[in-house]
């Protein structure tokens, strides 16, 4: 299956995300370059390429490989549910190990690669081949220094397989202060991608650039891509322009009165939802109320939490009368409880697009979006949740936040890096009383609908959430009325 956009034919790779930020895959018909250090998925990255042609687009391929025999590619994809077996038996897929010592090559103005093209060429035709990877390139040039030769010879195996039309993936090292050891193969390969793999302060990272691509736009940032028993996963950039469609349905918030205060109706469907406040002030429990109405509705949520175990918040929650246990085993509500140390923002990102689209949620919950400063600036969390918030409202997914604030600063510096980002944005805060203190919660700002401009009392009891409709006591140092 090809793609043509602006006169480029392209061939899709099936690699969730890549096709998006290469305009549609990689160039038809033509070889392209991965090239990465040691670790980096560059393999991987070759092999699902391969498995997706034969499953999804029904283009057979074939994977000459330098380095590992069959047995061994069959045994390493396996972690990805990748029955390489049954591919190879179904003359879907050929593995050819070609085996390259360097002590029986001579160098000489005779040296070529016909030997190779000869096992191509038969493997080519025994599948009828529209893909093929090589893998890796500096295993089969290991033994030469002839720079001129060197040339040559790559320069005639790309053309050999232009000739023949196939798309091809070649796989190469990263060397030092230039993409590849040789440092020759990107000037000859139509498109260039590179990955990475770093760690920083602890936390490991995969990312991937596209170096060059001939004849086509392209993404040009760093991408953070996940490797996980799906495969690989390709996390696009916030989208350059806000042209994310809107809708004017309406969801609950899961409390009635905070409901009237947002116009009547609750939160515009597709919207993203702050919620902040200091500690215990009720911050989980009004985003379990939430995820609850949407269940009951017929809706799915999923909920994102880095504080608290599933049961954990499974169990607290029947304490305020909310019960969300029966929505858990209907499938409808999902966890998903992790550190945010477990990873860094980027991999936590890939993470959460993954599981987006696997359970295609109505409503995604963050609970709370401040522990994730631990693995990064403001600025990086601010950067991170603004591609998520693009994410969601591209796919009318309703986003809710929560944000703890300091004891002594109400509405702390993370709400303010974000709260240009928010539809919506919802504040709790205490107030003493005596020898009481009592919540309260107001409406800082809701676009698009009027809401209620009063600080309002908010309680929490074995009987449920309750707002109180009419505005909280005036008290020294209280939110604005």
């Amino acid at each position: 299956m090809t793609f043509t956009r602006k006169g480029l034919k392209k061939t899709p790779t099936g690699i969730y995300g890549l096709d998006q930020v290469t305009g549609g895959g990689l160039p038809h018909g033509r070889p392209t370059l991965v090239c990465g250090g040691p670790g980096c998925g560059k393999t991987l990255f070759a092999m699902e390429f391969l498995v997706r042609g034969a499953v999804q687009y029904g283009e057979p391929g074939v994977f000459i490989t330098f380095e590992e025999k069959e047995e061994d590619l069959v045994e390493n994809v396996a972690s990805l549910d990748f029955d390489l077996k049954q591919l190879i038996a179904r003359k879907k897929i050929a593995v050819d190990y070609v085996r390259v010592e360097k002590n029986e090559i001579e160098e000489s103005g005779e040296y070529d690669l016909d030997g190779l093209f000869v096992r191509l060429d038969y493997a080519l035709k025994k599948i009828k081949a529209k893909r093929v990877v090589l893998d890796t390139i500096e295993t089969l040039f290991g033994g030469l220094s002839n720079v001129g030769i060197l040339r040559a010879e790559i320069r005639r195996l790309f053309f050999w397989l232009k000739d023949r039309g196939i798309t091809t993936i070649i796989t190469g090292e990263r060397g030092e202060g230039q993409l590849t050891r040789h440092g020759l193969e990107e000037y000859v390969s139509d498109c260039v991608i590179l990955l990475d793999h770093r760690v920083d302060e602890q936390m490991s990272t995969r990312r991937l650039r596209i170096v060059k691509y001939r004849g086509s736009s392209h993404g040009t940032n760093e991408y953070p891509f996940l490797i996980d028993d799906d495969g690989i996963s390709v996390i696009p950039i916030s989208a350059s322009t806000l042209d994310h469609k809107v809708s004017n349905a309406r969801v609950s918030s899961g409390v009635p009165e905070l409901d009237q205060m947002l116009d009547g109706r609750g939160f515009y469907r597709g919207s993203s939802v702050l919620l902040s406040g200091t500690p215990g002030m009720g911050k989980t429990s009004l985003a379990a109320a939430f995820s609850l109405v949407q269940c009951r509705a017929g809706k799915r949520c999923l909920f994102f939490t880095f504080e608290e175990s599933p049961d954990q918040i499974l169990r607290n929650m029947k304490s305020v009368g909310i019960d969300l246990q029966p929505e858990v085993r209907r499938g409808r509500l999902k966890f998903h409880a992790s550190r945010p140390s477990l990873y860094g923002l980027e991999m936590h990102l890939s993470v959460m697009h993954k599981l987006i689209q696997r359970f295609k949620p109505d409503a995604v919950i963050l609970d709370p979006i401040n522990n994730l400063i631990s693995i990064g600036t403001e600025l990086d969390v601010k950067a991170m949740l603004m591609r998520l918030f693009d994410h969601l409202k591209r796919n009318l997914i309703t986003g809710f936040f929560t944000s703890l604030s300091s004891v002594d600063e109400a509405l702390g510096h993370t709400e303010a890096e974000i709260s240009s980002l928010m539809d919506t944005w919802i504040v709790l805060r205490d107030r003493e009383a005596g020898a009481h203190r009592n919540r309260e919660i107001f409406i800082m700002k809701s676009r698009g609908m009027a809401h209620s401009s009063q600080s309002h009392s908010f309680t929490m009891s074995r009987r449920g959430l309750h707002i109180n409709p009419g505005p909280a006591p005036s008290a020294h140092g209280g939110p604005p009325r």
